[in-house]
């Protein structure tokens, strides 16, 4: 059974290896990146994926049999919409048309090239998302209703999203925890089970009330199946594919894929007062977008999308979606007749020098921020393109390592081959490079088609860092080949000689080398690389991938100008200081005032919320001194089994035995980041038993209006065991 459903999509899936010369017919592909939620600015987190992708697409395209189209389209239904707009006094379409306006400007700064940037609220996507549901539902009969229990809040009279409601955990008694999981002890549970909830919306008490809601029974048998059968087929990277086993072992759930109004979506056809929850139309956002591009452009939608297509089908996604894009689409797409991705690739997340990015410290830094103060985009590609690999981990941005490795690599070598020797050829050879070049096995080296199809390789599989490796050591290598022959030794000539001959040569040979160092790196660099172009008096066709055989003896260049200067660490701080924050403490409502607050776990302090009118629950000097508040050395820090959300940390506070606590940490931090730092920890918290061990303590830590938490770090200086007075 499964074998035959992943054999019906044979003809939908051609994986084929980078090659030059591919004998094969044109190559069609399609290429899509997750589309940012129409909720907030684009930051260098979200760049790493679009990035990742742009550099992929821009090496296809340079390719001569290949035909590829790259779409994106800003995500944009959803209750959070509709209530940002509602608090800024304009329509969700007035909220969305402005924030689609804001992501593709910082995209273009960052020379991310989409054929088609759209939006999910299109005719088009309703069309699309209403008939996949039609033949869900009348077709491959996986579509149910049944009444389930919600929370409604009646001050906003409308129901109330799991992330709009707070309350306690019924597990721990952790308060003000989110209405699906607790941030604190990691237990999963529905919204009814919190003790005391409240509405994030308005703070009104929620009553319970039944409404009649839509799935996807993606736990039929049918469904399964098939879903085990194509997770495990080679669609996914080796490390998806496991998580997948995990949760099939887990057992798959029916989807609520409805939504009650007020909602900003779709209507579900034949039910009113029903929307399709922003997932389901959400991916279908890429059938739309290429649907538009391809009416606009005279292509063939049904020759990339039915079930049949030859075409191939690539998404690129954050880890943390992997869930929606390898079990909820492919089932969608499958059984509504629809060919499923030939690969889905899934990225790691963004930390900043080795830290979960921060507001406070200020590198939680926007893409316009970056913009704005002038700091190179291309900087920021071609460092992670250095980073990244073509597995799920997360890569970091080292604010040192970034200024030091740029300055060192793209301008201290690269640009260094051209800078050092196109000014010869301008001013004792007329513009022009020799019509001889001498032998060189370094050039023969940068000509090869073994080299070529190595770093295409590379590429194609995404190790963009070894290509990078690997381009470098070529670079390395011309830089050494500038010194052994000391142009500027030979230039010291007055008339023309041998040496002046040799001069002409030795640095035509270096713009050759250049030209094709530039090829090399143009899928990083294209906005550098059309600048080369433009100095190099190039064509089109002489940037593309093949043209590795090509010299250009005798060529006009035009006259060097810089290509790129340094990065200054003073543009750093100013980065920086830009985006640095100042987090107020919110200070308590009457609803975390009067909920159990003696109740008190040993994990992450929970924050308090923010107060409508403004209140402050005081203490006294004498309350703050009962706090025994100790610098803490975190020696240890390692996953619970079985807990979601914990770790497990070992704190000297310099007593002869260190301290054991479990902090809900998990979703902010890599364990091996903790080791070895300083924080904050209440020292004098009675020990409590937890299901996994003792708790000894309490981190503190600190959260805003999202859903990060940061633990809290001491200045430099402070050692283990301090107090804090």
């Amino acid at each position: 059974m499964n074998q035959h459903l992943v054999r019906s999509h044979a003809k939908a899936v051609r994986i084929r290896p980078f090659r030059i010369g591919s004998p094969f017919m044109t190559r069609k592909i399609l290429v899509t990146s997750a589309l940012p939620y129409a909720n907030g600015s684009i930051h260098l987190g979200h760049l790493v994926e679009y990035i990742q992708t742009d550099i992929w697409v821009r090496f296809h395209k340079m390719q001569a049999d290949t035909q590829c189209h790259y779409v994106c389209a800003d995500d944009t239904h959803g209750t959070p919409i509709m209530l940002r707009a509602e608090k800024e006094g304009i329509t969700p379409q007035q909220l969305i048309d402005k924030t689609h306006g804001e992501h593709l400007r910082d995209f273009t700064g960052f020379h991310v090239g989409f054929d088609n940037y759209y939006s999910t609220n299109s005719e088009e996507n309703k069309t699309l998302a209403q008939g996949i549901y039609r033949k869900l539902r009348d077709e491959a009969k996986l579509i149910e209703t049944k009444t389930i229990e919600q929370f409604y809040d009646p001050e906003k009279q409308m129901f109330l999203p799991d992330r709009f409601i707070k309350g306690e955990c019924p597990k721990c008694h952790a308060l003000d925890q989110y209405g699906d999981n607790c941030e604190v002890c990691g237990a999963s549970y529905t919204p009814t089970d919190l003790i005391n909830p409240y509405s994030a919306v308005s703070g009104a008490k929620p009553v319970r009330k039944e409404s009649e809601h839509y799935f996807f029974k993606l736990g039929d048998e049918k469904c399964r199946q098939f879903l085990e059968a194509w997770t495990q087929a080679g669609y996914l990277q080796d490390e998806a594919a496991n998580k997948m086993k995990e949760w099939f072992a887990a057992g798959l759930q029916n989807w609520d894929i409805s939504r009650d109004a007020p909602y900003f979506g779709f209507e579900i056809p034949d039910a009113p007062g029903k929307y399709f929850y922003v997932w389901l139309d959400a991916p279908v956002g890429y059938m739309a977008s290429f649907a538009n591009l391809a009416t606009r452009k005279g292509l063939d939608f049904d020759e990339y999308w039915l079930d049949d297509s030859a075409t191939e089908l690539y998404h690129f996604i954050g880890k943390d979606i992997l869930y929606f894009h390898a079990l909820f689409w492919p089932a969608m797409l499958k059984f509504a007749g629809y060919r499923t991705p030939t690969k889905i690739f899934a990225h790691g997340f963004l930390t900043v020098d080795g830290q979960k990015m921060s507001k406070s410290r200020g590198t939680f830094i926007t893409a316009e921020s970056y913009l704005q103060q002038g700091l190179n985009p291309e900087w920021l590609r071609y460092y992670y393109a250095a980073k990244l690999n073509g597995s799920m981990e997360d890569i970091d941005l080292n604010l040192g390592d970034f200024v030091a490795r740029v300055n060192s690599d793209l301008v201290g070598k690269y640009i260094n081959i051209a800078s050092r020797t196109a000014g010869f050829i301008t001013k004792r050879f007329e513009g022009k490079l020799s019509k001889e070049l001498p032998s060189s096995e370094l050039l023969d080296e940068l000509r090869s088609a073994d080299t070529w199809h190595r770093i295409g390789v590379l590429y194609a599989d995404r190790e963009y860092g070894k290509a990078v490796r690997e381009i470098m050591r070529l670079v390395d290598a011309a830089n050494q080949y500038v010194d052994e022959q000391k142009p500027w030794d030979l230039a010291k000539v007055s008339t023309y000689s041998q040496a002046e001959g040799k001069l002409h040569q030795v640095c035509s040979l270096c713009i050759n080398l250049f030209r094709l160092l530039t090829i090399y790196l143009r899928p990083i660099l294209p906005k550098l690389a059309a600048d080369v172009q433009g100095f190099l008096n190039l064509a089109e066709d002489d940037m593309r991938w093949n043209q590795n055989k090509a010299l250009f003896n005798g060529h006009p260049i035009n006259p060097y100008q810089h290509l790129m200067t340094r990065v200054e660490q003073k543009q750093i701080d100013a980065l920086l200081a830009a985006n640095k924050q100042t987090l107020e403490t919110p200070k308590p409502d009457a609803h975390s005032q009067a909920r159990h607050a003696e109740k008190q776990t040993h994990a992450v302090a929970p924050p308090p919320l923010p107060s409508p009118a403004g209140e402050v629950n005081w203490i006294s000097i004498d309350d703050f001194s009962k706090i025994d508040l100790r610098i803490a050395k975190i020696v240890n820090a390692e996953h619970v089994e079985g807990a979601e959300k914990l770790l497990k940390l070992t704190l000297d506070i310099g007593e002869e035995k260190p301290r054991t606590v479990f902090a809900g940490i998990k979703s902010a931090y890599d364990p091996a980041q903790l080791v070895g730092r300083l924080t904050v920890m209440v020292a004098n918290l009675a020990p409590r038993k937890m299901k996994f061990g003792m708790s000894e303590g309490m981190v503190l830590a600190a959260s805003g209006e999202g859903p990060g938490l940061y633990i809290l770090s001491p200045d430099s200086g402070a050692q283990a065991g301090m107090r804090v007075k």
